[in-house]
């Protein structure tokens, strides 16, 4: 049996270090890889794969930059030429970005199976990029592979096949168990780093919705200026993002209290992670890694797809509407804790995908 697997972006490089582990621990089953360049950045891609233990890619498309519709229709171009030459019995794709699109709409044309990870979420804004894709691709899906209970529920409202609806857990989950020891030990990181050992603001910043939205993105940066009075910020910024407060002349008007650093692998950005006092982001991985570390977390965003940590009390919602806002947002969090939240399994959800596609493919 042979599985396809697309990805393109950091977040999918975590999640595939532990289901392409489990994949090739399963009998009879090869995975062939294929990165479509989407984080092409050595700081974004290639560090992942070096320290997280992920197979090289078989295929490397280099598609990045341009406009969602552009980057897009090359993506489904490249992957579809990668589909008719490796005639796999399924194609594996992970979340909600322009690759996940890219593989399940190449894979749905060519009448191949896909099995979307981490199937179901829900921001229920349907002006993210984020959320269309993460909609179509479930339609497409046959495998729906989901982390949640609030994940199946989205989904069976919409009228998903009941048995389409596999609840595996959260592999980001699985990869935060199984890395935290090594991530421990990664006692040098904030020296090696330049950055404060302890009791800081650890932000991140890449959404299109905040860095092409100029109020937003001012808000944000100012929000975290304002918290840098109080407590250092350490920001690994993303180059989308650092390219447009370069543009802006935004970057040099930062305090010294805001270190700004280059994006850093999984194992370093967990250690920066344990060691903040509080998180302010908008991705959407990120706020489950502070979960998963005891930190609590401000979503820099209107709304999140892990509504549970919000209901929970580790994560509050801070729409960046103005610099006040956001740096309120972030100073309250600090000290506060949440109820625990058992919902994201038992960490083996990449075990639980590789049986199923195995037991499936193998009728």
């Amino acid at each position: 049996m042979k599985v396809v697997t697309v990805l393109g972006a950091r977040p999918q490089f975590i999640k595939a270090s532990a289901v392409s582990k489990a994949l090739a621990d399963a009998t009879g089953i090869d995975e062939v890889i294929v990165h479509t360049g989407q984080h092409f950045d050595a700081d974004m891609s290639e560090v992942f794969f070096e320290e997280l233990g992920i197979a090289k890619p078989a295929h490397h498309l280099g598609i990045h930059g341009g406009t969602h519709g552009a980057m897009t229709g090359r993506m489904l171009e490249a992957v579809e030429r990668v589909l008719i030459e490796e005639r796999p019995d399924a194609v594996l794709v992970y979340g909600d970005t322009n690759s996940t699109l890219a593989g399940a709409l190449a894979a749905a044309k060519l009448r191949i199976p896909i099995a979307h990870v981490e199937a179901g979420l829900r921001s229920f804004n349907m002006a993210m990029p984020e959320e269309q894709n993460r909609v179509v691709t479930d339609r497409l899906s046959s495998w729906l592979f989901t982390p949640t209970p609030a994940a199946d529920a989205n989904l069976a409202r919409e009228g998903a096949k009941p048995e389409s609806i596999v609840r595996v857990g959260d592999v980001m989950y699985d990869v935060a168990l199984h890395s935290s020891a090594r991530a421990s030990r990664r006692g040098d990181v904030h020296a090696r780093l330049g950055v404060p050992s302890a009791g800081y603001v650890l932000a991140t910043v890449h959404r299109a919705e905040t860095t092409e939205d100029p109020a937003r993105l001012t808000a944000v940066v100012g929000g975290l200026s304002i918290a840098s009075r109080t407590r250092p910020v350490v920001l690994p910024l993303h180059p989308r993002t650092r390219a447009v407060l370069e543009r802006a002349n935004a970057l040099t008007a930062l305090p010294p209290e805001v270190h700004v650093i280059a994006p850093v692998g999984y194992l370093d950005m967990a250690a920066l992670e344990r060691a903040a006092c509080v998180v302010a982001t908008d991705s959407g991985g990120v706020q489950k890694e502070a979960y998963f570390h005891g930190v609590p977390c401000v979503t820099l965003r209107d709304e999140t797809e892990w509504i549970e940590l919000v209901e929970a009390g580790w994560n509050r919602l801070a729409p960046p509407t103005s610099a006040d806002a956001v740096g309120s947002a972030v100073l309250s969090a600090i000290g506060t804790r949440g109820r625990p939240v058992d919902v994201y399994g038992r960490g083996d959800a990449a075990q639980r995908i590789a049986s199923r596609l195995r037991a499936d493919l193998g009728r």
